[in-house]
């Protein structure tokens, strides 16, 4: 009897082993499914949990974010079965269809798991983030869950850049950041603010609803184009259900409707899983001023007597921490309280150039040889001496009447040489 009960404890305990075997790195997901098929799916970039080291060097956690000490939960993540999971999902207040499987499960686990820390942070930071978020989708009608898109995207890393060049909280590409009015150059790069950034996706996301009409789509072709959902949903014999075209999507693409089902969830229910959030203390109001000059923000810092990691955070969208108001009026963003001393101090913070560019240069044409040796040739040189011989010898030779040498020098600063006989 007893060794029966051995047996039955064992093939348990093998069975919950084979349910939660999977294998995690930072960038894919592998695990066997309830079918025994292996499944491979690419991690989202905002889930490479390298951001968290980049996150915590931030100037707003750093300032405003700190452990919250009331929080007396054990930090582990407790067993949570499979019934609880769709209940828990089913009781969220979303207007995007939120259900369970396999995968979900598991980018749940990632974030419960490994990623405890970064949801931590994210917890906090999401303090900031969200009524900008929540304003210009609210705008556009949208569902405010979408505010959790940036999660998946970016972890909330303004500053983040993919390796395929998509830039800031919502991670858009030049060529369609520049189809939705942001500006990006070589010193602005307006996929960085957050705020506008926050506008052009809500447009963005309410585009492609027209297109598709269903939420999941929507969430697919802003991770992997339109273009690559329409070729799935033909290849699925024309379904616009995303568990079915699931198959024919990219990689990275079948992963990004369940990871965004599982930021949802750990945004919501993270208590349940022993997560602090980090405490938040209210960060100071920020109001704008518009500079119609080249200005650099350390030195609007200096002058006004605030933090220059401060004002570079308050300002992301520019590249190279240069305002370039020179070429059309730039707005600049800073403590509330320190714009009258903006204001009171333009004649200083506009006496230092913003850049080192020059506005005009004198261009040295060549061919003549004084101009030449005087800026190529070193004093005193060999060279020197020798042609100036020359030009003695020169003028000796016409004051007698007789044959003498002609110098002339090409553009290059080349002698050359012609005798003369009269």
């Amino acid at each position: 009897m007893t060794k029966k009960i051995l047996f039955v404890l064992t093939i348990l305990m093998m069975s919950a082993t084979t349910d939660l075997m999977a294998q995690y790195d930072d960038y894919e997901i592998s695990f066997v499914d309830e079918k025994g098929r292996k499944q491979e799916i690419d991690v989202p970039y905002g889930l490479e949990f390298e951001f968290v080291d980049s996150m915590i060097r931030q100037y707003h956690i750093e300032t405003y974010l700190h452990k919250e000490e009331s929080c007396n939960m054990k930090d582990y993540d407790p067993e949570t079965d499979r019934e609880t999971y769709i209940a828990r999902l089913r009781r969220m207040p979303t207007a995007i269809d939120m259900p369970y499987n396999d995968v979900v499960r598991r980018f749940i686990d990632r974030y419960t798991k490994r990623g405890r820390r970064q949801v931590s942070l994210m917890l906090g930071t999401m303090n900031f983030y969200a009524p900008i978020f929540e304003e210009a989708l609210e705008a556009y009608n949208l569902p405010l869950e979408l505010k959790y898109l940036p999660v998946i995207e970016s972890g909330l890393n303004a500053n983040a850049v993919s390796p395929a060049g998509a830039a800031g909280l919502w991670q858009f590409m030049v060529s369609t950041g520049k189809q939705y009015n942001l500006k990006i150059n070589s010193l602005v790069d307006e996929r960085r603010d957050p705020l506008k950034s926050s506008w052009a996706a809500a447009k963005l996301l309410s585009d492609m609803y027209k297109v598709f009409g269903d939420w999941h789509l929507v969430l697919a072709a802003y991770n992997c184009g339109p273009g690559n959902v329409n070729r799935a949903i033909h290849r699925a014999g024309g379904s616009k259900d995303y568990w079915e075209i699931y198959p024919y999507l990219p990689k990275e693409t079948r992963g990004y409707v369940p990871a965004f089902i599982a930021a949802c969830y750990v945004m919501t229910y993270y208590c349940d899983h022993n997560i602090c959030p980090m405490a938040t203390t209210l960060p100071v109001a920020s109001d704008t001023v518009s500079v119609n000059r080249d200005v650099r923000l350390d030195h609007i810092a200096r002058v006004c007597g605030l933090d220059s990691r401060q004002v570079r955070e308050l300002n992301p969208q520019y590249r190279r921490d240069i305002a370039n108001g020179s070429s059309g009026a730039a707005i600049v963003r800073l403590p509330a309280s320190a714009i009258p001393t903006f204001i009171d101090n333009q004649d200083r913070i506009y006496s230092r150039p913003g850049s080192n560019r020059r506005s005009e240069v004198n261009v040295n044409e060549g061919g003549s040889r004084n101009n030449w040796q005087r800026n190529n040739t070193p004093a005193n040189s060999q060279e020197e001496d020798t042609d100036t011989q020359s030009d003695q010898q020169n003028q000796n030779n016409q004051s007698d009447g007789s044959a003498y040498e002609t110098v002339t020098y090409d553009e290059y600063g080349n002698p050359h040489r012609e005798t003369i006989r009269q």
